[in-house]
């Protein structure tokens, strides 16, 4: 900054000019900001509002039959526990907004110092820079957002996919490889991935041609690389009504498909959710003959070791903690789990940074600590936002219910799942005693599954465990590029952690002959 006492000051007109100019700025940075901040209010309370619309019709059936007394106390806590979650929001708000605030201060405190001294050319570059961060926040990005669609995803453009078989549940896919060159070894050790169900599968295939994808981090080895997608629940009624059982048959039936192609063992990889469901597939015994190895990410084994999670339902009222309040009927009259509730719990669960304004904030700071004049949109941040915006489908209640008891129902000290298939028990130990190799992947930072939540299976039976930093789906956004510090098909860090791809890689070459 130039000592006022030096400097010659600007000529009126020309600090007329700046000074109208950052006044009409700051008209056209205001507007921006209310309309991108809206939608930052819709996306958090129209689920909000069929929340209601839930519960007042559990609670209108529910008080016909309640004791008033029990009625009254429950709702006592409710209030207090919405009271607690609102203090909590507050307190996320101020956090960010003091965070914000201390970003901009040093840039707003130096404008308003040539000012003084005689010089407005600061202040309107800064005002016509928070208009083109209003401007990007408002339009830019939804566009670039919405116009990622054809590069993001399983069926990206320049992705090949196959069609293998399909039941009324599912379609087999086999994920064909990306790079030029490389082919798939009809003779290696095949691979099923099972995607979370929350969460969707074009996750795993994020971006492909920025060779940002998990499925292809597979198949671009040559690795024969199958992936189970769920069909539209919307058009499949099978799907609206399934079980875990019918979950192990589809499984079983792929594998069984896959199995005849390559004659060889098959490792199953669950991610997320998928996990949970692969390790119920492997324990009722029917993949014996098929899988001979396992790999695990971020998958919540036993959600009751959630501090996040976990304690937030263990806070909800007993009464309210019930999936009644989270389901929807369909025209047909089957019983659904709405997915877009279900995804705005977990942003209730971490409402501090999940709440319109910080999450607002967080998405203007990207942009705000970019270089002026120089702010981009990164491909990363617009398949991100298009997942969260898009990828939220309805779930089979039936499959809602096992993961809903995996977190409020802890795995027994004998090692026994909270859930039956086929009228049996499911014992972790059994991985153990048909000796499959298990890597369980966790994220160092991950917030949605804790690490003690995806380690649980450590208690009962031997696995090698990788640690990933970041979190949740780091390792189909970051570390899922050939050239990133923990490359999945490579062995990194201190304690060289191997990577699913090369654990895979690696017992393939031991399994040979």
């Amino acid at each position: 900054m130039t000592n006022p006492d030096t400097r010659t000051r600007m000529p009126f007109e020309q600090m007329l000019e700046d000074t109208l100019s950052a006044v009409t700025d700051s008209f056209s940075a205001s507007g921006d900001i209310a309309a991108a901040f809206s939608r930052y209010v819709n996306e958090f309370f129209i689920p909000y509002l069929v929340s209601t619309t839930y519960f007042q019709d559990v609670e209108l059936n529910r008080a016909r039959h309640a004791d008033f007394r029990e009625t009254t106390e429950a709702y006592q806590k409710l209030f207090n526990f919405n009271l607690a979650l609102w203090m909590r929001a507050m307190t996320g708000a101020g956090d960010s907004l003091s965070r914000y605030v201390s970003t901009e201060a040093r840039r707003t405190f130096d404008a308003m110092a040539e000012l003084a001294a005689g010089d407005s050319a600061d202040l309107a570059r800064l005002m016509r820079r928070k208009a083109e961060l209003a401007e990007i926040m408002a339009r830019r990005y939804p566009e670039a957002i919405d116009a990622i669609a054809p590069e993001y995803g399983l069926f990206a453009a320049g992705t090949k996919v196959e069609k293998v078989d399909e039941t009324g549940r599912f379609i087999l896919y086999q994920v064909l490889p990306t790079e030029a060159g490389v082919e798939v070894r009809q003779d290696g050790k095949p691979l099923l991935i099972l995607p979370p169900y929350v969460l969707g599968a074009n996750i795993l295939s994020f971006l492909p041609k920025e060779q940002r994808s998990y499925v292809h981090s597979f198949a671009n080895q040559g690795v024969p690389t199958y992936i189970r997608i769920l069909k539209d629940i919307a058009e499949s009624e099978a799907l609206q009504t399934m079980t875990g059982e019918d979950d192990t048959v589809d499984t079983q039936r792929f594998c069984e498909a896959i199995h005849r192609r390559h004659v060889r063992g098959i490792t199953l990889n669950g991610y997320c959710q998928g996990g949970f469901s692969a390790l119920s597939n492997l324990l009722t015994g029917r993949l014996d003959d098929l899988v001979d190895a396992f790999i695990t990410c971020v998958a919540p084994m036993d959600g009751t070791r959630s501090k996040g999670l976990s304690g937030f339902l263990g806070d909800l009222p007993q009464r309210f903690n019930d999936l009644a309040y989270g389901t929807k009927t369909l025209e047909n009259g089957n019983v659904v789990a709405d997915g877009k509730l279900m995804g705005w719990v977990y942003k209730l669960k971490s409402i501090e940074t999940e709440s319109p304004v910080p999450a607002f904030l967080r998405d203007l700071l990207m942009f705000a600590r970019q270089e002026e004049g120089k702010i981009a949109i990164g491909k990363t941040a617009a398949a991100l936002n298009y997942w969260l915006n898009y990828e939220r489908n309805d779930l089979p209640l039936e499959i809602t219910k096992m993961s809903f008891a995996s977190y409020n129902t802890p795995i027994t000290e004998n090692g026994i799942l909270p859930v039956t298939l086929f009228g049996q028990k499911l014992d972790i130990h059994r991985i153990g005693e048909r000796n499959i190799p298990w890597l369980i992947c966790y994220g160092e930072s991950d917030d949605l599954v804790e690490p003690a939540v995806a380690l649980a299976p450590l208690d009962f039976v031997d696995a090698e465990v990788t640690a990933f930093p970041k979190g949740h789906v780091a390792m189909a956004t970051s570390w899922s590029h050939p050239g990133s510090a923990c490359a999945l098909h490579t062995r990194f860090g201190e304690k060289q952690y191997r990577g699913p791809v090369r654990f895979h890689l690696d017992l393939d070459d031991s399994l040979i002959g």
